[in-house]
Parts: C-alpha cells; structure tokens; sequence
C-alpha cells in the first residue's frame, strides 16, 4: 500500500485540490443571492471530499482487473440507462437521473462514457496493436457506443451523447484504424453533417409545429438549441436568452474582469444554470480573461499529466484508457466553454472539477484514479 501510494502523481493531487478551490469559489458567486440554493458551495465541499476518497481508492486499484471484467460492467452500465429511462426522474425535462435517499441523486450516463472507454480498450487489447478491420473491429467497436448513445439520445442528454461519438472516434484512432478507413468515414461524416443541416433547415419549421402540437416541448427546446447555433436570427429571443446573455457577460469581464461576486450577469441572475453548466460565465465576467486563460492553463497542466503517462507505460490498454478518457475531458472542456461563447451547440454539459455536480465530479474523479492506477500498476523495468 506504502509503495503504491508513493508512485501516485501527487502534482495530479495538487492540480485537483486547486480545482477545488476555484470550483467552491465560483459556485459560491454564483449561488450566494439564491436561497434556493443555499450551502451549494459546502456541498460542493463534500462532493469533492467524497470525489478523493474516490479517487485514492481507484487509484490504487488495480486497473486490470476493470479490464478483465469489462463486459459485465457494460452490460450493467447498459441496464442502469435502461433502468433510468423506464423509472428515473425526469429534471430539466430530461429522465437521466436516479433519485437516491438524502437528497442525492446519479446519473448514470456519466458512469457510462468511462465503461465505454474500458469495454473498447479491452476490445482493442485482444487486436495486440494491428490494423482495424472493417466488419470485425469497426463496426463492433460502433455498436458498442452506439447503443448507450442512443439510450442516452432518448433520455434526452444530447451533451452527454456527444461525448460518446467523441471517444469512439479518438479510440478508432489510436487503435489503429486504416487511412483508408479513416478517409471514407471522413466524406461520410462531412455528408451527413451537410445533408444534416440541409434537412433541418428545410423542416425546422414544420418539425417544431408537429412537436409543439403534440406537447413534445422539450423537444423543440432542443430543436431550439440547434437552431440558434444554425441561424440565430430565425429563433424567438428566448431561445437564444441563454448564449447572448453568456457571450455578453464574458465579454464583459474584459482583462482582469469585473471583481469576485460583482458580475450583474452573475449575481442578478441573468444566466441560467450559472453554477453548473454555465460556470464558466462566471469565471469570465469576474476573473476576466486573466482568470479564465488561467484556467485553461491548469487542464493543460493536468491534461500534460496524464498524456506522459502511456509514453512511459509498456501497457497498450492502460495507454488506451488513458486517451479515452483524455478525449473525454478535453472535448467535454471545448465543448462547455464553446457553447457559452457561440461557437459550438448549446447543450447540457458540465465543466469537469468546476461545475457543481456531485455524479460528474465523482466519475471524474473516479476516471483520474484510474488514469493514475494505470501509471501506478506498471511493472518494474527489467535490468537486463
């Protein structure tokens, strides 16, 4: 146990602890003059106090063993999205969530993208490194993601999903996938994306009339989302109330931003879900741009952590679970910020180690032990 716990990359520790502070801080902002959301900040506390014990505990498991039982972790992921579907919550006109005693509550899509990457990592491990074929690895591999996506798809969770979609195309990546393969998914992907948008452009208006008449309004509030990144001037001010408060209270932060808990945007409410998913408006109108590159300097730091990992690993599956879950974070990073700032899809996605939420900090927490166990659980090098 000693030993092990001398092999844990205690700069990892510390860039968390960091996080931490910046998360309670901003949380704290941001919640302070709502009392619907009285104490957020020590929860948040307690999540991340939970989220360490979580982490030290993957950690210094043994990795190998996920590994090995990767197929029945799938398939119990798999029954948790089935499971929430038919009996959870529904939250913000979305069923993703289980309500657990005490006022906690799990969303086990999180859970999910980390089976994920595990189940196709051991997938890959059993190719020993050679090329992809296309039947007998690349479609297995996209039915592996592809039925968890759609279960997450129908909750709806379209940020979580995704996610999805970008772990597997970094996994067929790094497992190797044939140039060939790799130019016919690219046409087939721009032609989607441009067959996509030609459809929805077409039938947006006829679409959202079928839904809005069959009371399907979370529906069209996504169709919304979608619409607002498409062509901002064609939807209702209410649909894009939400990105144009964001990008103008960013912009207002200039360089060194506005002071802590002095953001009108911020502390009159202006933007909504300003603790979880839009915590980054926060960071931006009252740390300005000086705090918000800072922030993106510390994922650098920790992202630079854990990519040095597989170069010094002989391990080819530890190495695959380590750039999956890499993907998984710095896409969930591009993908929260971009939205608050118009370049990407508005959709419900969290900050990872910043946003309040007590699943997707613990999962992540939990996906850092094991990017650190995979680091700690190598052999020692032979002398000869």
């Amino acid at each position: 146990m000693l030993e092990k716990l001398k092999k844990i990359d205690w700069f990892v520790v510390v860039i968390l602890a960091v996080l931490m502070a910046i998360s309670t801080v901003v949380v704290h902002s941001a919640t302070v003059n709502n009392p619907m959301f009285k104490n957020t900040d020590v929860k948040n506390v307690i999540n991340y106090a939970v989220g360490f014990v979580v982490f030290f505990a993957a950690a210094l498991f043994n990795y190998r063993l996920l590994v090995k039982g990767a197929p029945y972790l799938y398939a119990f992921g798999i029954a948790l999205l089935v499971a929430v579907y038919l009996i959870g919550s529904e939250t913000h006109q979305s069923r993703s969530w289980f309500e657990l005693p005490y006022g906690f509550s799990f969303q086990p899509a999180e859970l999910m993208k980390l089976l994920v990457i595990i189940a196709i990592a051991a997938y890959l491990e059993r190719r020993g490194g050679e090329p992809l074929g296309f039947w007998r690895d690349i479609v297995p591999i996209g039915i592996i993601v592809l039925v968890p996506f759609v279960l997450v798809v129908i909750q709806p969770d379209l940020g979580n999903a995704i996610i999805f979609l970008a772990i597997l195309i970094v996994m067929y990546w790094i497992g190797n996938i044939k140039y060939s393969h790799v130019l016919i998914g690219t046409a087939l992907i721009v032609g989607a994306v441009v067959l996509f948008f030609f459809l929805f452009q077409k039938y947006y208006v006829p679409l959202t009339d079928y839904l809005e008449a069959n009371n399907m309004d979370k529906w069209v509030r996504r169709l919304e989302r979608i619409q607002t990144f498409i062509d901002p001037e064609s939807v209702s001010f209410n649909a894009k109330y939400q990105v144009n408060n964001s990008i103008r209270a960013i912009g207002s932060g200039g360089l060194a931003g506005e002071g802590y808990m002095m953001g009108d945007s911020v502390q009159k409410g202006f933007v909504p879900y300003v603790y979880s998913d839009s915590i980054f408006v926060v960071i931006g109108e009252e740390f300005g741009f000086v705090g918000a590159s800072s922030l993106l300097l510390i994922y650098y730091l920790l992202i630079y952590r854990m990519i040095h990992i597989p170069i010094q690993t002989q391990d080819r599956t530890g190495s695959y679970i380590i750039v999956g879950i890499t993907s998984m974070f710095v896409f969930q990073v591009f993908e929260n910020i971009g939205m608050l700032i118009g370049i990407m899809p508005l959709t419900g996605i969290t900050l990872p180690f910043v946003s309040y939420g007590g699943t997707s900090l613990i999962i992540n927490m939990m996906s850092l032990g094991l990017v650190t166990s995979i680091g700690i659980h190598q052999p020692k090098p032979s002398m000869y």
